[in-house]
């Protein structure tokens, strides 16, 4: 049997049941992890943190996770999780429900700015649409446009259409549905009925009814046992009467790496125990909750999915090595943020000694109002009155806190809050107390670092020893230090990132290895004229209005000017091809358009007399060479060598160096959906997906993708 991987209709309705035991906890903060797991950080009252996740591409499901195996958060939010970010920080979770016996779920979160509903679709493709009180759709992962149903930004959300609920079902309505069959009994619930196939057979098994019985050989009591069942699993849903179990199949013919032990491995989860499942055999696991049981499911599933072969794949070093050195910067932050909390509190210490006689009078005044039985209220209004009045004293006090009996003072612009009750020495002495705890803290931040930094070399010591037994069968590369490793087959691809001064631009290099850049907007378009624009770079624009800055470089920026190059045709036709492709030209939906080029020396800033430049604009001077119809064309790929990252622009620039490219054209699906789009066709093309999660997340392919509407152009291979 198939590990399952989407959870069912069955599955769902018992965990709402669950799910809406977390009414009332506060969203902290939402993640999105590729194009299909979300994240939801919240705060239960009883709990304290939970961790749920919704995914909805190959795998589907829904459930809290233990805060421990919550992995790392992208270190860009894409745009979907800070709309999510937007509306639902600091919201309540109000409401979880099932629409009808559908796979989908309905979250509906509560703020004092209005209603946000998180409707999950875990079925077909999966998607995740976010809609405000009315069901008007902010945003979604997907966006659906069919005959059926629309699901798109500004429209109303369609649910589709309605399903029998064979929970609810009526008897009456169930004979009929039975009647008007013309297959057998268990294809019939399945279908007919909506039990899908493991619940169908799960219900004949404790009907006592033969799957196979065609429906024209059934009699009344055949139907009374069947619905006598379905009855009994209805209870048990509606009241909450779960046993969740997680099953296991043993695999006697083979060992496991570390013990002569078979190899386990987990087929299945469910609310309760099946019959099915113990007829085959397979060993169940028990859990107090079926959240627990779906968590625990899925991380030995993915792990699963993730163990290389034995002794067929190099360890990621690299990406352990980037972890840990992460950990190191945060380290390092942490530590300089002692240093400055704790000279930060000493200096409040020595504010207060150094205006002892204006601290003194706040305190005393304080004391002497609350020893004639004074409100803090009235306290507070007096401090007021007096700091309109100028009396020094009362306008260095800037809040008073009855609650916890205390004053806040301002003091050569830092502010202190001061126990009333204690003197000027006791305040003093717990700013310096509190230095002191501070300064503890950074010496055991001082010791975790000379920690990490062991884990460190550690793991930089295991590569360098996997390297040297390797060495033999190391990668032989080409002249232009490329290998012909197979990428797309490798089971875990290592991470090497760089990120270049010229990454927030448009760019590409061509296979010449000169570097195109260009600008995103009028601001980006400013910048590179003034600062990046060097005698030897010619400037590309397209004819037609609304085209990017375009620069191919002669040199990197610090290196010395080359005003004698001479640009390989090659590179040339490649800058305007990547001028035409980024302009209006694509966003009108043209295949072509008209580019011309000019030397660096004959853009200016300066207009002529009478004129005027828009911000991003600039002028020419002296003649310009034309590209007439200039072909649109960019494609997007992904390159593992010397760096892993997206790489995109004209197709011919960068087939060498993506190990597999996709094309796109103009078109009229919208650029989110055509990055969503190429990330799944990339993802699939690699068997380490976890390596496409990690260097091409939709909203980085985006960043290559021409401004207006695109569609996938060809299946590169």
């Amino acid at each position: 049997m198939e590990p399952k991987r989407e959870l069912s209709s069955v599955d769902l309705a018992a965990l709402v049941a669950e799910l809406g035991t977390y009414e009332g906890a506060k969203v902290d903060k939402a993640y999105l992890y590729g194009d299909d797991l979300v994240r939801l950080k919240l705060r239960d009252f009883d709990r304290g943190r939970v961790e749920l996740f919704v995914e909805v591409g190959e795998t589907k499901r829904v459930h809290t996770v233990s805060p421990d195996r919550v992995p790392d958060a992208p270190e860009r939010p894409p745009e979907f999780a800070k709309m999510l970010r937007n509306r639902l920080s600091g919201a309540d979770l109000a409401d979880v429900s099932q629409f009808e016996f559908d796979r989908i779920l309905e979250f509906v979160f509560d703020r004092e700015d209005g209603t946000t509903r998180l409707i999950v679709e875990l079925f077909g493709e999966g998607n995740v649409a976010v809609t405000d009180e009315q069901y008007e759709v902010v945003d979604s992962l997907e966006t659906i446009r069919l005959k059926s149903r629309t699901v798109a930004p500004g429209s109303l959300y369609e649910f589709p259409e309605s399903r029998v609920n064979p929970l609810e079902v009526p008897r009456d309505a169930f004979d009929r549905v039975m009647d008007d069959s013309d297959t057998d009994v268990v294809r019939t619930l399945a279908t007919q009925l909506n039990f899908g196939g493991l619940y169908a057979e799960e219900v004949c098994t404790r009907a006592g009814v033969e799957k196979t019985t065609d429906i024209a050989d059934a009699d009344e009591a055949t139907y009374d046992r069947l619905y006598g069942a379905i009855e009994r699993l209805s209870i048990d849903v509606r009241t909450g009467a779960f046993e969740p179990r997680l099953y296991v199949e043993r695999d006697e013919s083979a060992e496991s790496a570390d013990a002569d032990e078979p190899i386990e491995r987990v087929v299945d989860v469910t609310p309760f125990p099946l019959e099915e499942h113990r007829a085959a055999g397979f060993e169940p696991e028990a859990f107090d909750s079926f959240t627990d049981a779906l968590d625990e499911y899925f991380f030995r599933l993915e792990r699963a999915d993730e163990e290389p072969v034995p002794g067929s794949q190099r360890p990621d070093f690299e990406e352990e090595i980037a972890k840990q050195q992460r950990i190191i910067d945060q380290q390092e932050g942490a530590i300089e943020q002692f240093d400055r909390e704790a000279e930060a509190e000493r200096e409040r210490a020595e504010a207060l000694y150094a205006n002892y006689g204006l601290v003194d009078e706040i305190l005393q005044t304080v004391r002497s109002a609350r020893a004639d039985g004074t409100p803090w209220e009235e306290i507070e209004a007096r401090f007021a009155e007096g700091a309109d009045r100028g009396i020094e004293a009362a306008k260095a006090v800037v809040d008073v806190d009855g609650a916890n009996g205390r004053v806040t003072v301002e003091i050569d612009g830092e502010r202190i809050p001061l126990v009333a009750d204690e003197g000027v020495e006791k305040n003093a002495d717990r700013r310096y107390t509190e230095a002191k705890r501070i300064a503890e803290k950074k010496a055991g931040a001082e010791a975790a670092i000379e920690e990490t930094r062991e884990a460190l070399e550690a793991v930089r010591a295991r590569r360098d020893g996997w390297e040297a037994d390797d060495e033999d069968d190391a990668v032989e590369a080409d002249d232009d230090g490329r290998s012909d490793a197979d990428w797309l087959s490798m089971t875990s691809i290592p991470i090497r990132e760089n990120e270049p001064w010229y990454d927030r631009f448009r760019w590409v290099h061509t296979s010449d290895g000169f570097l195109v850049i260009g600008g995103r907007n009028a601001d980006q378009n400013e910048e590179l004229v003034n600062k990046y624009l060097e005698p030897g770079d010619r400037v590309f624009h397209t004819q037609a209005h609304g085209g990017p800055v375009t620069v191919l470089k002669a040199t990197d920026p610090g290196e010395s000017a080359r005003p004698d190059i001479e640009f390989p045709d090659t590179s040339v036709e490649q800058a305007a091809q990547f001028a035409v492709s980024y302009a209006s030209v694509w966003k009108d939906g043209r295949y072509a358009g008209d580019v011309y080029a000019v030397d660096a020396d004959q853009v200016t800033k300066t207009p002529e007399s009478g004129e005027y430049l828009e911000k991003g604009g600039f002028a020419i001077r002296g003649d310009r060479t034309y590209h007439r119809d200039t072909a649109v064309g960019v494609a997007v790929g992904i390159q593992c060598e010397p760096w892993t990252r997206v790489i995109g622009g004209p197709p011919s620039a960068i087939s060498d160096r993506a190990v597999t490219t996709i094309a796109v054209e103009p078109g009229r699906y919208a650029q989110g959906d055509v990055a969503k789009r190429v990330y799944r066709e990339l993802r699939e093309r690699f068997t380490d997906e976890s390596f496409v999660r990690k260097v091409a997340s939709p909203d980085q392919i985006q960043h290559f993708l021409p401004p207006g509407g695109s569609r996938i152009a060809e299946q590169n291979p």
